[in-house]
Order: structure tokens, then C-alpha cells, then sequence
């Protein structure tokens, strides 16, 4: 019976390694072979950049001035002052007596009914005067003064979805490298399903779609009710593979501040964790699969070495796993400015798929009440 429980555990393993070679080679190297385009393009259509801002009076000093100094002929920012009760009004109207491109719209707290962030941003693209739209939060700033442009050049032909990449500036806080290493496999999963022509997600802190497909899809009515997913989810339901680009130049990136406390940081995961059950099947039944299995190939690895069955062998695949992960990992993180992390495998690597199905329990029984 014992050498059938070994056995057994081999089989599992091996199928585990099977499903997370299919993952990194058929879908995650797609990345490694993308390369942007390097040539700053002409403006090709009039841009809104959309920002919801609740409490957020210090990033607004920060960031927004560099924001409204792009360098996009044809442009305006719309800031949703989202019922703050620090000096968010103020400085929105002082950074306007310089910029009069900025638009203000603000939203007060109501005694009875709570309000969202997908209110706000109802109300943002309400309020927009152009059809192309560019998210992003008050928190970020742009890696380049050539933001806009680079990101409105992704709306070519029939693309109504350009997704863009948001990393977290480097620090030497403890959580740090490890919440940067998370964001870059999450980028690498959603960033190459787009390639794929099957996008599932996107990021608000970087993200640009059309006026007319929010209205057309109802904006985020079918999924109001959640607190979460007005990038995730929108994307999810609306994506399909002629209208979606990706947008990586590095001039691109907006750059936030990563959580520096577990219990902040928990919070943040919870919230985005707990809208994947919303997703169509097909998507969920992908991370899934990459999720569980990536989990049981470390689980699995552990158990037959302390069984000591086929030792050398398992070490063997293990070894060719990272050797594999580390010839395409290397080049994209290096393209997603995160190539310091490469060192970090396979031990975040492992921590990430435990992280995974952690948060994917803890989304789909505890429900999330505030998105700030």
C-alpha cells in the first residue's frame, strides 16, 4: 500500500508539472517575445485621463501637477473629489487656477446611501468630454512625460481596451520585493492572455477603454453591487480578442507605493481577491488550474523527498522547472522593470501560489464592505 501512496504522489506531481510547463510556455513566454514599439507616435485622438480621488489630498499635490503636464496636445483630467473630508477641495482648486484643463467633480457623503468607487467613476466619465478614456488613481505617477501618448496609441483599428502595467517602486521594506514579485506574475498572467486574444483583467491604475463601450455595456451595472472590480471586472466581461492591445514601453508604467504593513496590505489582497468568483468560466477555470496546480507541484515536491521516492528525479524536474521559469522570467521582469526579483526563485514562486489559493478562499467567503 505504501509504494502505491508513493507512486501515487509521483503521478500527481509529474501532471502538476505538466500543467505549469503548459502555463509558462504557451502562455507566459508569449510575453518574452513582445516587444513595443520604441518610437514616440504621433497624437492620434483626444484623451480624458480619469482619476478617483477619496482622502487622497497629499498624492493630489504630488502627482497630479506632473499628470496635467503631459506631453499630449489634446487632453483633459477629471478628478472625482470622491466625498473626502481632508483638503482634497483646496488643492483641487488651487492646482486649477494653473491647469485649466483639470475638471472637477465632486461627489458629497449622503447620511443614508454609501457611495463607491464605481459611482465615482460613473460620474467621471459622465462628466468627460472625449471618448477615449484613461484610468488611472491619484496615488500613481507616470513613469514619462509621454504617458497619454504612448497609451492613446494603442487605440488602432478596432481596439476599444488598452491594457497597461502598474509596478510598485522599490523600497526596503520587508513586504516590499515580495508584493513587487506578486504584481509581476500577475501582470505576466493577464498581460499574455491579452496576447492570446483571451484578456480576462486589467489594472485601474493603468487601464484606457472607449466612452461608447462603457455605455454600451451598461458601465459596471451588472456588477454594482461588489465593491471591487471596476478594472477587473469590466475588462473580464468585455475584452474579446479583436478589440484588446496591451501597452508595456516603459515610458508607460505608472509607478504607486506598495502597502508597507500586513495588515494593509491583507486588506488591499482581500478586496481584489474577492471578485475572480465573478469572472466568466472559462477565466476562472484557467487561474485555477494554474493556481492549484502550482500549489500541489511545491506541496507535492516536499512530500517525496520526505518519502524518498525517486529523490534524484524529483529534484531533476524540479531543477528543469526553474531553469525554465528563469529563461523566460528573466526577460520579462527585466521588461517590467523588476528584473532584481529573478533571484527571488523559486522561493517566491512558492509563497505566490500559496498566497494564491489563500486569498482565492478568503475572496470567495468574506465579502468586502469599503473600497477605501
Amino acid at each position: 500500500m505504501e509504494v502505491y501512496i508513493h507512486e501515487a504522489l509521483f503521478v500527481l506531481f509529474q501532471l502538476c508539472f505538466i500543467v505549469q510547463l503548459y502555463y509558462l510556455l504557451s502562455n507566459h513566454s508569449r510575453l518574452t517575445r513582445y516587444a513595443p514599439a520604441q518610437q514616440l507616435p504621433p497624437p492620434t485622438v483626444p484623451v480624458s485621463v480619469i482619476i478617483s480621488a477619496r482622502n487622497e489630498a497629499r498624492n493630489l499635490t504630488e502627482n497630479l501637477p506632473y499628470i496635467l503636464q503631459q506631453n499630449y496636445p489634446d487632453y483633459e483630467v477629471v478628478v472625482i473629489n470622491d466625498c473626502s473630508t481632508d483638503d482634497s477641495d483646496m488643492i483641487l482648486l488651487e492646482i486649477k487656477q494653473e491647469f485649466p484643463h483639470l475638471k472637477i467633480v465632486t461627489i458629497t457623503e449622503h447620511e443614508r446611501y454609501k457611495t463607491g468607487k464605481k459611482f465615482a467613476l460613473t460620474l467621471g466619465i459622465k462628466a468627460a468630454k472625449n471618448e477615449h478614456l484613461l484610468f488611472t488613481d491619484a496615488d500613481c505617477k507616470p513613469a514619462t512625460l509621454n504617458w497619454i501618448t504612448l497609451m492613446a496609441a494603442g487605440f488602432t483599428g478596432s481596439t476599444q481596451i488598452v491594457l497597461g502595467y502598474s509596478p510598485y517602486t522599490r523600497t526596503g521594506n520587508f513586504l516590499n520585493p515580495f508584493i513587487r514579485f506578486e504584481t509581476v506574475k500577475t501582470a505576466i498572467s493577464y498581460l499574455s492572455a491579452a496576447l492570446n486574444g483571451d484578456a480576462y483583467m486589467g489594472i485601474g491604475r493603468n487601464l484606457a477603454y472607449t466612452k461608447s463601450l462603457f455605455f454600451k455595456a451598461k458601465g459596471f451595472a451588472s456588477h454594482m453591487h461588489v465593491i471591487s472590480g471596476d478594472d477587473d471586472l469590466f475588462v473580464n466581461q468585455n475584452a474579446t480578442p479583436g478589440n484588446t492591445s496591451i501597452q508595456i514601453h516603459p515610458d508607460t508604467f505608472t509607478y504607486t507605493d506598495a502597502k508597507t504593513t500586513l495588515s494593509g496590505w491583507f486588506r488591499q489582497k482581500k478586496r481584489h481577491m474577492g471578485v475572480g468568483k465573478l469572472y466568466k468560466n472559462s477565466h476562472r477555470r484557467m487561474l485555477s488550474f494554474d493556481a492549484v496546480s502550482g500549489f500541489l507541484f511545491y506541496v507535492l515536491f516536499i512530500l517525496c523527498l520526505v518519502f524518498k521516492f525517486e529523490p534524484l528525479l524529483i529534484i531533476g524536474v524540479f531543477v528543469f522547472r526553474w531553469m525554465l521559469q528563469l529563461l523566460v522570467y528573466s526577460k520579462v521582469f527585466k521588461k517590467l522593470d523588476n528584473g532584481d526579483l529573478v533571484w527571488a526563485l523559486p522561493f517566491f514562486d512558492m509563497i505566490y501560489y500559496i498566497y494564491l489559493n489563500v486569498f482565492g478562499l478568503i475572496g470567495t467567503f468574506i465579502k468586502t464592505t469599503r473600497w477605501k
